[in-house]
């Protein structure tokens, strides 16, 4: 019936036999008989004919206005379908930096969620040289990242937030009368970093060059570590904030703004992700994101 349906409102549409029978790609006669094997269903008459006019019946009218209705909700129903079918197949793989607040992420990913229901998700918390490599090699589809892979040309990127340094310290020292820091006033304090093994050449290096802090670091296995550290007034442990900062205990540490002659440290962080894999998704789900991070810094 739906496709004597189609046929129905192609002839009034067209208010010819004629035409409707050429634009639905089948001979006048054949239209005529599927018009007739409609109203002999329906075992109702939609359609008046005489002296080579014809139209619509009460009920005829009544069917083809509530039949465009379903000829379109029939046709988002397989557009619909046929999305779903394909998102079936569809994975979006984030990688993202293990001590970057999920916040904005997160809302992120629950608006992609909602648009592409059928769609999976992978995620992959690394350093920044971990999260390069998973790009480069395929496997990540979209890197959140605090620098653009150097080694990578044929990438797009966004620019997303800036990641403000913080020293967080004990409640006991007399710096937490001051409401910031300056790098040089920390040169002979130890600073404190949550990393593993692995990354700890790589962080002392961005403490040493870009921080300008003394090579006078304490490496601590995990962030719990390294606030207890910071809590026995052992040095002052070195955090980044990159959006909104989600809720955090009671702890005996205040948060000091790290500054370079005044002016708080910052460095740029990107959504990244290779031309050659680009999908239409991995865009828009980075475009997303950035709008998250923009309500932040309004």
């Amino acid at each position: 019936m739906l496709k004597q349906l189609k046929y129905y409102t192609e002839v009034i549409t067209c208010q010819s036999f004629t035409d409707a029978a050429e634009k639905c790609g089948i001979s006048q006669s054949a239209m005529s008989q599927q018009i007739r094997a409609l109203e002999e269903n329906l075992d109702t008459e939609l359609i008046r004919r005489g002296n080579r006019k014809f139209f619509m019946t009460p009920a005829g009218e009544y069917f083809y206005r509530r039949g465009l209705v379903l000829l379109d909700e029939a046709g988002r129903l397989k557009k619909e379908t046929a999305q779903i079918g394909r998102q079936m197949n569809q994975c979006l793989r984030v990688g993202y930096l293990k001590y970057l607040h999920a916040t904005e992420l997160c809302r992120a990913a629950a608006i992609l969620s909602e648009k592409y229901p059928a769609m999976e998700l992978e995620t992959a918390a690394g350093y920044a040289e971990e999260l390069i490599d998973m790009l480069c090699f395929g496997g990540t589809d979209v890197i959140l990242c605090s620098r653009r892979p150097g080694d990578l040309q044929d990438v797009e990127y966004i620019p997303l937030t800036k990641g403000r340094f913080f020293i967080e310290i004990s409640e006991r020292s007399p710096l937490c009368a001051l409401d910031y820091v300056n790098v040089e006033e920390l040169r002979r304090i130890p600073c404190i970093i949550a990393t593993p093994d692995d990354q700890r050449e790589r962080q002392r290096d961005d403490c040493v060059n870009m921080l300008g802090l003394q090579d006078n670091i304490i490496f601590a296995d995990t962030p719990e570590e390294a606030r207890l550290l910071a809590a026995w007034d052992k040095g002052f442990l070195l955090t980044e904030e990159t959006g909104e900062r989600p809720g955090q205990d009671d702890i005996p540490l205040r948060s000091i703004p790290l500054c370079a002659n005044g002016k708080q440290l910052k460095r740029n962080y990107i959504a990244c992700w290779r031309k050659d894999r680009e999908d239409e998704y991995i865009r828009e789900f980075a475009e997303i994101l950035q709008k998250e991070y923009e309500k932040q810094n309004i």
